[in-house]
């Protein structure tokens, strides 16, 4: 399919005349047009298309379409019918009252060509370069992020499923590939075994006739993937997805342990960044986040606040279940920086804020970040010999204890999660000599103290915000963090944000994306119409809560 970019025109008369008609009171698609205009054109997505061939439907409608879609939480099918039969969608898209619209499935076509160019931020920014125009949006002032778990397409599977269905789709994908090489291949129980899927198979019930399957499934897939790595084998086999799928899954699983094969101790296992927990998903993980478990993604959502004007979301980022909200703070200021929507003051929660992360938000964007930093939970905090009772004189190199003893070595090294410290040793002549130093060192053989440290712009920032956290005025100031969990919960319930419709990290991430800008179009709708905003919801019972509990710090839900 081609492409000739053509400028959004003018609405039909009559479908403005019927549609004025038929909602008098206007809808979201039709406000949303008469306040922003057409927001997007085909020239945005011309690189999509190839220049020749039978002419696409317009990517810039395509684009709008998919936006209304995950507002209104409706199937692609469900899509293709309200461009079709619904006056609104076609008033909002520019359509004659006739147009017939499109097939259901070009709409899975065009989120292919969105994933593949990476462009489906561009769908969130063409909301928000609107807003601009229109004085909804603002630059700097404050944003808060937050991030929650995302559940995988794929369902969830025991141990016994998995591996038998990473079995299975590797022969089916050999089947395919080389039909003769494997009908000479296969053992004639594997028909038996594995011609159906698992969940129709009846697995034992004993524990012990349950581990004996296990070991069965992965002696086959042990025969498979000798027999796909033998010379004899037809050249390409190995480099079949699936089949190294089945490898992969093998290897993290199963080992050999004197010719026969055994289940992997779970201690022996991959970390959970690197193990799969589905064939289906392959770049799904699996997560643990306090009493949630889950295999999937993460999503982080950053919006602004802090202001009577709207809250909008600016910036989308999605990653694998297993990515702490540690590594994602200088992620998230880069997208922000990318599409001019830096705020001024960023609050996030405790997960996110680090001494490099405070550093680097202030010297690379301008940013205050603002979180409860983590606790120092060295052995050698608090108390007279606490590391904080230290002198630190940073353009001699030297530290100096309380009792005026000066470190003799200073030495720039790396940490063990490979970060860059300063190591601090005192001379072992001083310290032994000193009264105090089974008080100093935490433990019980040490002669000398030694002290880790950041680096000068990181530890002052770290101690810096530390100090500024325990005064009432910041903690009264970072009540509005906790508004952004609004923002989940309107991403939860009207876009479905909390399991990925698609498979994969790519389509995933184009979910959120237009999660975001479909949170955005029914954010502007609301501030159009005046709606207020829900208040949150309290129980009777909670209600009745006793105010003494409320000051002695009893939980409270936050603000939406």
């Amino acid at each position: 399919m081609s492409m000739q970019p053509k400028e959004p025109g003018e609405i039909p008369a009559e479908t403005v005349r019927v549609a004025r008609a038929a909602f008098r009171k206007g809808s979201l698609a039709i406000r949303i047009r008469d306040e922003l205009g057409s927001l997007f054109t085909d020239g945005q997505f011309a690189d999509l298309f190839p220049a020749r061939g039978k002419p696409a439907w317009s990517p810039g409608r395509l684009a709008l379409v998919l936006v209304l879609q995950f507002v209104e939480g409706l199937t692609d099918r469900q899509a293709a019918e309200a461009v079709r039969a619904r006056i609104d969608f076609k008033y909002a898209l520019g359509l004659e009252l006739g147009d017939p619209g499109f097939d259901f499935s070009v709409l899975s076509e065009f989120r292919d060509r969105l994933v593949e160019a990476d462009a489906g931020r561009q769908l969130l920014d063409g909301i928000l370069v609107a807003a601009r125009e229109k004085n909804l949006l603002a630059s700097g002032g404050k944003a808060r992020t937050d991030s929650t778990h995302v559940l995988s397409a794929a369902r969830e599977l025991n141990w016994l499923e998995m591996v038998a269905e990473t079995l299975r789709a590797a022969l089916n994908a050999l089947a395919v590939a080389a039909p003769d090489w494997l009908r000479e291949v296969a053992c004639p129980d594997w028909f038996r075994h594995y011609a159906t899927r698992a969940e129709d198979s009846r697995f034992p019930k004993a524990h012990t006739k349950r581990g004996e399957t296990g070991l069965r499934i992965g002696a086959d897939g042990m025969r498979l993937l000798e027999a796909v790595t033998s010379p004899d084998a037809p050249a390409g086999l190995r480099d079949v997805e699936q089949v190294e799928i089945l490898r992969q899954v093998w290897v993290q699983h199963f080992h050999l342990v004197g010719g026969e094969v055994v289940r992997r101790d779970p201690k022996d296992r991959p970390p959970g960044a690197t193990r799969l927990v589905t064939h289906y998903d392959p770049q799904a993980r699996g997560s643990v986040k306090r009493d949630t478990m889950w295999d999937g993604y993460k999503v982080h959502l950053t919006e602004t606040c802090g202001t009577d004007a709207l809250d909008l979301i600016t910036n989308v980022a999605t990653t694998v279940a297993t990515v702490p909200d540690s590594l994602m703070a200088e992620e998230i200021h880069r997208g922000l920086a990318g599409h001019g929507c830096l705020p001024g003051e960023h609050w996030v929660d405790a997960g996110y804020p680090t001494a490099a992360a405070l550093v680097a938000a202030r010297r690379e964007h301008g940013i205050a970040l603002h979180g409860p930093m983590a606790a120092n939970t060295t052995a050698q905090t608090g108390g007279a010999y606490g590391q904080d009772a230290f002198t630190i004189d940073w353009d001699h190199q030297q530290v100096t204890c309380p009792d005026g003893v000066t470190s003799t070595q200073w030495h720039h090294r790396h940490s063990p999660q490979g970060l860059p410290v300063i190591r601090v040793r005192f001379n072992p002549a001083d310290c032994r000599a000193c009264p105090h130093l089974r008080d100093c060192v935490s433990s019980p053989n040490a002669e000398r103290r030694e002290i880790t440290l950041r680096h000068r712009e990181e530890h002052e920032a770290l101690h810096a915000a530390r100090r500024e956290q325990q005064t009432d005025a910041w903690k009264d100031r970072y009540k509005i963090r906790a508004g952004v969990e609004g923002a989940i919960s309107q991403g939860v319930g009207r876009c479905g944000l909390r399991r990925s419709r698609y498979r994969g990290l790519a389509k995933t991430s184009l979910q959120h994306q237009l999660t975001g800008a479909a949170i955005n179009l029914a954010r502007i709708d609301a501030h159009l119409t005046q709606t207020p905003r829900a208040r949150t919801r309290t129980s009777h019972f909670a209600a009745l809560r006793p105010a003494e509990q409320q000051l002695n710090g009893a939980k409270q839900p936050g603000p939406n």
